[in-house]
C-alpha cells in the first residue's frame, strides 16, 4: 500500500505531501488546480513517459516519491531487494527525477534503477483507469488470470494439473527431439565408446600393473649386472675360493673375544653379540648366493614385458593418466552405451508417453475450458448488472471464451507441436491452456460486443473498468487502485452509485479518485483538495487533506459553486450523511 506521495516542481504543483491510508482518497479541486498531475505523478512512479514540459516553469527538475509499506507484499519486498534497494523498516521508497532538459532517473529502495526496473517493481502495486490511461486489465494475459481467481478453486486446481502435465509434456518432446535430431551423432559416438571399450577389454589391465611391469622390466634388463653384483657380494661374504671374507674376519673376531669372555663381562658380552653376526652373516651369504642363482637372463620375457608396458601406455594416453582412470573411464563408457545402444528403445518409449500425455493434456484443457466458460458467464452477468447502476443500463459486458482450431494432422503421432485434440478438434495450445480470454462491450442495446478498448469512450471504459474491479475486488492481487474523472458525464442518482461502488472496491484495496462529482466525493474516507493560488506571476497548487467541516465546505463548493451557501451545507452534510453507512462498512 502506498502511505505517502510526495510531489515537488511538478506542473503547477510547488511542492506537496499526499498522505494515503486504507480505504477510499478523493481528490478535488477547481477546474485547472492540477487534480490529474496526482495522477501524473503516479504514472511516472508506475515507469510511465517523462515529459519535461511538466516540469515546473523555473524549475531544474521535478521529483515523485512514493512511500510504500511492504508488509503483505512479498513480492514487492523481493523485488526491491532484487534491484539492488533496501527495505527499510517494512517501508521502501520510489522515485522519479525529471529533469527540465529532459533526462530522467528512476529509483528503488535508494539504488539508482532503470525505467524499465522501477516499472517492473511499482506496477504490480497500481492499477490505474482514467480518461486515456486504462493499463492493467485490457491486456489479454491479465483478462485470463482475472477470470481465473473469479472461477475458484476448481479453475486453479485445473489449471496446476494442466500446467504440470504442459511442463512433463515440454520436457518429453524436448528430450525425444533431441534424440531424433542427434541419432547419426550419437551413432558415431557409441561407436567411439565400444572401440574404446573393446580395446580396454582385450588389454585387460589391473590398476597398478604399470609399476609392477616398469619393476619386471628393470630387473630383467638388468640381469647380467644384478647377478654379477650378486656373485660379487656372496664372494665378499663367503668365498669360495678360500679368498678372505667377511665370515672368516668374524670369526676370527669371536675366537679372540671368546678366550677371554671369562675374565670379563663386558667382554663376554661383546662375544655373543659377535656371535650373533656370524650367524647373521652366514644367513645373507645364503640369501645372497640364492638371490644370484634365481636370476636368469630372459630377452624373451623382456620383449613381451615391453610390448605389454608399451601397449598400456597407449591406454593411458587415450583414456586416462593412469590404469585406474582408464578401468573408470571403461566402466563409465559401458554404462553410456548402454543408453546409447537403447536409443530407438528410448524413442518409442518417449513417443508413447508423448501420446499419453497429450491426451491427459487435451482432457484437462477441455475440463479448463468449461469451467471459464461458466465463470465468464457469471463474470459477464455481475458487471453488466453493475454497468445498469452506473449510469449505462443499456451496456452489456461479455466475458468471451474462445479457441483457435487447426487443422487435424495426417500423421495423429506427428501433431503440431502448438496444436492438441480436445474432443473431435485440434486446438491451439500455450502454458495457460486452449483458451483466448477477452473482455467485451457492448455500450448500445443494438450493437455488437467489442474489445474493450475499441468499444467504449473513456469515461464509459473508466465505468467499465470500475463495475470489472468491484467484480473482481475479493479476488484481485492488486493493493491500489486508480480512478481518474471516472464519473466523467454522470449525475444524480447514478454518481450516488459510483461513489458507492467505490467504496465497496475500498473494502478490499486502496482507491485513489480524481473527481469532479460531490456525491462521489462524499463516500471517501479521505478527501484531499488541490488549491490554487497566484501571486500574479506564478500561479502554484498545494494539496490539503480536509476536517469534517472543510469536507462540508468543498462539497458545497462543488455543488453550488458557493462555499457558504446555507442552502449547499445542508445538502452536503446530506450527501454525507447518505454515505456514512458505506465508509462505515469500507472501514470495518
Amino acid at each position: 500500500m502506498i502511505e505517502e506521495l510526495r510531489i515537488s516542481s511538478l506542473g503547477v504543483i510547488d511542492s506537496s505531501t499526499l498522505e494515503l491510508g486504507p480505504g477510499l482518497t478523493v481528490i478535488t479541486g477547481e477546474t485547472g488546480a492540477g487534480k490529474t498531475m496526482v495522477v501524473t505523478a503516479l504514472g511516472l512512479l508506475l515507469g510511465g513517459r517523462a515529459d519535461s514540459g511538466a516540469v515546473r516553469s523555473g524549475a531544474t527538475r521535478a521529483r515523485v516519491e512514493g512511500i510504500v509499506r511492504a508488509a503483505g507484499l512479498p513480492d514487492f519486498a523481493d523485488a526491491v531487494e532484487e534491484a539492488g534497494g533496501e527495505v527499510e523498516d517494512d517501508h521502501a521508497v520510489l522515485a522519479r527525477n525529471i529533469a527540465a532538459e529532459g533526462r530522467s532517473r528512476a529509483y528503488v529502495g535508494g539504488a539508482s534503477v532503470p525505467i524499465a526496473t522501477l516499472a517492473g517493481v511499482a506496477a504490480p502495486l497500481v492499477a490505474v483507469h482514467g480518461q486515456s490511461d486504462q493499463h492493467r486489465l485490457l491486456q489479454a494475459q491479465t483478462q485470463r488470470e482475472a477470470l481465473d481467481r473469479y472461477a475458484g478453486a476448481e479453475a486453479a486446481d485445473l489449471l496446476d494439473r494442466y500446467r504440470s502435465v504442459h511442463r512433463e509434456l515440454h520436457d518429453v518432446e524436448a528430450h525425444l527431439a533431441d534424440l531424433v535430431e542427434n541419432a547419426r551423432e550419437r551413432a558415431r559416438e557409441a561407436d567411439l565408446l565400444r572401440f574404446g571399450v573393446e580395446e580396454i577389454t582385450e588389454l585387460a589391465p589391473r590398476a597398478g600393473e604399470e609399476d609392477e611391469l616398469a619393476r619386471d622390466e628393470a630387473r630383467l634388463g638388468n640381469a647380467d649386472n644384478l647377478r654379477g653384483a650378486a656373485e660379487q657380494a656372496r664372494e665378499a661374504l663367503s668365498s669360495e675360493e678360500g679368498a678372505p671374507d667377511a665370515l672368516a674376519a668374524v670369526a676370527a673376531a669371536r675366537a679372540a673375544l671368546d678366550g677371554v669372555r671369562e675374565h670379563d663381562e663386558e667382554a663376554n658380552g661383546l662375544a655373543d653379540r659377535v656371535a650373533e653376526v656370524t650367524y647373521l652373516l652366514s644367513d645373507l651369504a645364503a640369501d645372497v648366493a640364492s638371490y644370484a642363482a634365481r636370476i636368469e637372463v630372459d630377452p624373451q620375457q623382456l620383449a613381451t614385458i615391453s610390448e605389454r608396458r608399451a601397449a598400456l601406455t597407449g591406454l593411458t594416453r587415450k583414456y586416462g593418466e593412469t590404469l585406474a582412470d582408464v578401468l573408470a573411464w571403461a566402466e563409465e563408457s559401458s554404462a553410456k552405451l548402454l543408453d546409447l545402444d537403447s536409443t530407438d528403445d528410448r524413442i518409442e518409449e518417449l513417443r508413447t508417453r508423448r501420446r499419453a500425455l497429450r491426451e491427459d493434456l487435451g482432457t484437462v484443457a477441455a475440463e479448463l475450458s468449461a469451467v471459464r466458460t461458466a465463470a465468464a458467464e457469471r463474470l459477464s452477468t455481475a458487471v453488466s448488472e453493475e454497468l445498469t447502476l452506473l449510469a449505462m443500463p443499456h451496456a452489456r459486458v461479455s466475458v468471451a471464451v474462445e479457441q483457435t482450431s487447426v487443422d487435424a494432422p495426417e500423421d495423429p503421432d506427428r501433431p503440431p507441436a502448438d496444436a492438441v485434440r480436445v474432443g473431435e478438434r485440434w486446438c491451439r495450445f500455450g502454458r495457460s491452456g486452449i483458451d483466448e480470454v477477452d473482455f467485451r462491450l457492448a455500450a448500445n442495446a443494438d450493437s455488437e460486443p467489442r474489445p474493450l478498448h475499441k468499444g467504449a469512450s473513456g469515461g464509459e471504459l473508466s465505468r467499465v473498468m470500475l463495475a470489472v474491479e468491484v467484480c473482481l475486488a475479493d479476488t484481485t492481487p492488486v493493493p491500489t487502485f486508480v480512478f481518474d474523472e471516472v464519473d466523467s458525464g454522470v449525475g444524480g442518482a447514478a454518481a450516488v452509485e459510483i461513489g458507492r461502488r467505490l467504496a465497496a472496491l475500498a473494502r478490499h484495496a486502496q482507491v485513489l479518485v480524481v473527481t469532479h462529482l460531490p456525491q462521489v466525493a462524499a463516500y471517501a474516507d479521505r478527501h484531499v483538495v488541490v488549491l490554487k493560488s497566484s501571486d500574479g506571476t506564478v500561479t502554484s497548487s498545494g494539496l490539503t487533506t480536509l476536517d469534517d467541516s472543510g469536507r462540508e465546505r468543498e462539497l458545497s463548493r462543488m455543488l453550488a459553486g458557493l462555499e457558504d451557501s446555507g442552502t449547499a451545507l445542508a445538502h452536503a452534510r446530506e450527501l454525507l450523511d447518505v454515505a456514512r453507512p458505506d465508509r462505515a462498512a469500507a472501514r470495518r
